[in-house]
């Protein structure tokens, strides 16, 4: 039994209408940037779970970028953004130091 979701009503009001229209590219949109958020942290992990310092620094540096423009934008929290590039920088600085 599989149950779909109920479909939306159309708006009446040309300004519903047109936010409606308006949802849909910031959906879409939003939905880019998270992820684009996700694979930056995802890349810089494996980099560093695969030992490569020289490429999860460079990685990283690409990354801290993206989290501050996302976060900036509002698609995530600013706090979870600084938490995220704070695990991935100690664990970047561990690489580098135990290859060291």
């Amino acid at each position: 039994m599989a149950s779909a979701k109920p479909k939306k009503k159309n708006p009446r009001l040309a300004s519903g209408r047109k936010r409606a229209r308006q949802d849909v590219k910031l959906n879409a949109a939003n939905t880019s940037l998270r992820s684009k958020y996700r694979t930056a942290v995802k890349n810089v992990e494996k980099a560093v779970a695969a030992g490569d310092k020289t490429k999860a620094a460079e990685l990283f540096g690409k990354m801290q970028a993206v989290v501050d423009t996302v976060a900036d934008k509002g698609i995530f929290h600013k706090n979870k953004a600084a938490r995220d590039k704070s695990r991935l920088s100690a664990k970047v600085k561990a690489l580098a130091t135990a290859a060291a």
